[in-house]
């Protein structure tokens, strides 16, 4: 799935208020705090499962659906939960942040960071749980879950100081390693992260995937790339790559081990006037997900036939 591209108005407004709190909080330096955020913006922090009914409909008691107390249409939140597959809540009315519990405790700091994002994009709180065709429709639910991630890349990375971090050292998955090391982020947000910030000028992409590898692939055939991840140069001048196309060239080069760099190579990609480009790939396991790096290199002179 291709990461869906923010509006430069609405990154702008989403980078200023982000500055604005962290400005509140003293600049701190990372990793972020995120009691100190909760504390700040007066949120609560609790967590679900989807499958204990009590809790689902306690916190049905606190929602609210186009104006409407949820108390006793419970069924609508358990719904939405299932349909949407949400990992966390963001609960307007109460202030409080719930997440799923089933998730792994690793990414519970993004899911928390996440619907900070909802509170701080004070134009979503119209649509969450909203109930007709609109609101829920999936361009509608891509677009707000795409920008409470731009708003919760730019707290967790602390903004402007992580971007001049990733400007600073050196492209290749090395570098992600290190910067995750310093914000205690996940492997996954900090690669993300990396791409969007430090590609402006250079296209680079990422994929999150399974195992390359065909010997890895899923049995069931399920999804092969969940993720596509384009930094601005990329997306402008690559817009006609797709993420599974990408990933079938990704998997020659990688082998079948268990963890760790998979694999590395040089790959050539067609721009949106036809001229080909040299990229420089690495893929890393993390037992769970494949994540991909690559980065633009040079362009190929473009051979004319003399007849």
């Amino acid at each position: 799935m291709k990461s869906p591209q923010i509006r430069e108005r609405d990154k702008s407004s989403i980078e200023t208020r982000v500055a604005k709190l962290l400005k509140e909080l003293g600049n701190p330096e990372p990793p972020l705090r995120l009691e100190d955020v909760r504390f700040l913006l007066e949120i609560n922090l609790g967590y679900f499962q989807h499958d204990d009914a009590g809790v689902m409909k306690r916190l049905a008691h606190r929602l609210k659906v186009a104006g409407h107390q949820l108390a006793n249409r419970p069924w609508l939140l358990i719904d939405a939960v299932k349909r949407l597959d949400l990992r966390a809540l963001w609960v307007p009315d109460q202030k409080f942040i719930m997440i799923d519990k089933e998730q792994p405790e690793a990414k519970w700091r993004w899911l928390e960071a996440h619907e900070m994002g909802h509170k701080l994009c004070d134009w979503h709180g119209p649509f969450l749980f909203g109930d007709n065709k609109f609101t829920l429709s999936p361009e509608c639910h891509l677009k707000l879950e795409a920008e409470a991630n731009y708003t919760a890349g730019q707290l967790l990375f602390l903004g402007d100081k992580f971007r001049g971090e990733a400007s600073d050292v050196k492209l290749g998955f090395s570098s992600v390693k290190q910067l995750q090391g310093r914000y205690k982020n996940t492997l996954t947000t900090t690669l993300w992260r990396f791409i969007e910030q430090r590609g402006h000028q250079q296209p680079i992409v990422g994929l999150i995937s399974c195992h390359p590898h065909p010997s890895k692939h899923p049995a069931s055939g399920g999804d092969l790339c969940r993720h596509f991840i384009q930094s601005p140069a990329f997306a402008t001048r690559f817009s006609k790559i797709n993420g599974l196309s990408l990933f079938h060239q990704v998997a020659g080069y990688c082998k079948p081990q268990k963890g760790g760099l998979v694999g590395e190579d040089e790959l050539d990609l067609q721009d949106d006037d036809g001229d080909t480009h040299r990229f420089q790939f690495e893929t890393f396991f993390n037992q769970y997900d494949a994540l991909t790096l690559g980065w633009h290199i040079s362009k190929k002179p473009r051979l004319v036939s003399l007849a």
